[in-house]
């Protein structure tokens, strides 16, 4: 019987992260100083990262070698982790295709965030700092962090959107249980918080929202530092351990993926699994279709302006060039609360703008459908935001077997929803919105 799963043993993990930026079709746009609209330069970021981070983020070397501490952390978060055989999804199916999945729901946060948490974490620790500021959305990436930091002896405050710190308390609690500090966003400990709330004291927030708190309470402070989950190219490149590892374990199978699909919010996981592919695509040694899934209710790749805009919604972050709904967009809440971004990864966006990457959208209720079907059959529950990914397979698998084509299709499973039931609850009660 063949294995289901394709294992790497601690010596073939990557050893060095990948960085797109050498490879992009065109340099991307520089990042905007928000006061002077003037490129930034490594000083004016240093109030908010340490040095080795905005090092990472401007750099343009190919391959950055991965420190022995974090590949040491890497091996306790549960990497290498496999590629696994969706064999009951595509008996399910009935489909030819061979569906994979990339198992980021291992760690102990349960989603790939850790992937760039330790890193950041151990780059402010031997930089002295001792505390990192935060947001998150549905709580994988705030989560990730605090575990990061109780590792690294590091405080951890975090600033939840508040739709999600309603939705999913006990993703809140694995945030305390791990040492951290969690605010609902929009709070009144910000200027900004206070100001949003005065207007709507039931405002459901938005991770534009999170993130300006959090800035803000970074620069108020003096001594602490600002933790990133994703947009940012250094966030991008701490992923990239996903992809190289599914290059090696396709390698092992002797087989070449024709899909590569993940979920999108900001774009880290989506950009960890596939940016390793597409250095190849770029260089014409792979033909592999990359597509980002993102919720239909929150829009950025496909119905989003390419241009200029701030990160968050307060107007405090450098303006980058990606596609965006507005800083001040304020989506619904649905339950992939990960997902509910108003912009897009620069790298992404420029990758979407060449047509290097597919992107497509999907409503809420079908998402959650793709979702009970492969927990059915393949007996693990996905995270709502993974879960878009999904229905991305399943929809391709589905064409295979119109077309009777042996199609290969990866996906990242980014993380488990085991602590998202609130939003199963819903949709089993048939209580749940297609938004």
């Amino acid at each position: 019987m063949r294995p289901t799963r394709t294992i790497l043993t601690p010596d073939e993990m990557p050893k060095k992260w990948y960085n797109i930026l050498p490879d992009l079709p065109e340099p991307l746009a520089p990042p905007l100083h928000p006061g002077t609209k003037m490129p930034i330069t490594p000083s004016d970021l240093e109030p908010i990262f340490p040095k080795a981070l905005i090092a990472q983020e401007m750099s343009q070397e190919r391959y950055i070698d991965i420190p022995d501490e974090i590949l040491q952390s890497y091996m306790l978060i549960s990497r290498p982790s496999p590629l696994q055989r969706a064999v009951g999804l595509e008996q399910a199916l009935k489909t030819p295709a061979k569906i994979y999945f990339k198992r980021e729901d291992m760690s102990p946060a349960g989603s790939h965030k850790t992937n760039t948490a330790f890193p950041q974490a151990y780059y402010n620790m031997k930089e002295g700092v001792t505390k990192l500021t935060t947001e998150t959305g549905a709580g994988q990436w705030g989560t990730a962090l605090s575990l990061a930091c109780n590792h690294f002896g590091l405080g951890c405050e975090v600033f939840m959107v508040r739709a999600s710190y309603d939705q999913k308390p006990y993703r809140r609690e694995m945030m305390r249980v791990y040492g951290a500090t969690v605010h609902p966003s929009p709070s009144d400990l910000t200027d900004f918080g206070r100001k949003l709330l005065a207007a709507d004291p039931k405002h459901p927030g938005s991770l534009g929202i999170a993130i300006s708190e959090a800035l803000e309470t970074t620069v108020k402070d003096g001594k602490a530092k600002y933790s990133l989950g994703s947009v940012l190219n250094h966030v991008m490149l701490h992923q990239t351990i996903i992809g190289q590892e599914t290059m090696l374990q396709f390698q092992k199978l002797g087989e070449k993926p024709d899909y590569l699909i993940g979920c999108v919010g900001g774009g880290s996981n989506f950009a960890g699994f596939t940016f390793p592919f597409i250095g190849q695509k770029l260089k014409g040694k792979l033909d592999t279709e990359m597509i980002a899934v993102e919720p239909r209710s929150v829009p950025s790749m496909t119905k989003g302006k390419f241009e200029y805009d701030f990160g968050d919604t307060a107007g405090m972050t450098p303006l980058l060039m990606m596609y965006t709904l507005g800083h001040d967009f304020i989506p619904s809440p649905i339950h992939a609360g990960g997902l509910r971004y108003h912009g897009t990864a620069p790298t992404v966006s420029a990758l979407v703008k060449s047509k290097t990457i597919k992107p497509v959208s999907y409503e809420q209720k079908e998402v959650f459908e793709a979702a009970m079907l492969f927990a059915r059959s393949e007996g693990i529950i996905p995270a709502p935001e993974t879960s878009h990914a999904i229905k991305a397979a399943v929809d391709l698998a589905l064409e295979a077997k119109r077309k009777n084509e042996k199609k290969i299709i990866a996906f990242n499973f980014s993380g488990h929803g085991l602590l998202d039931m609130g939003g199963y609850q819903q949709y089993l009660d048939g209580k749940m919105n297609g938004s």
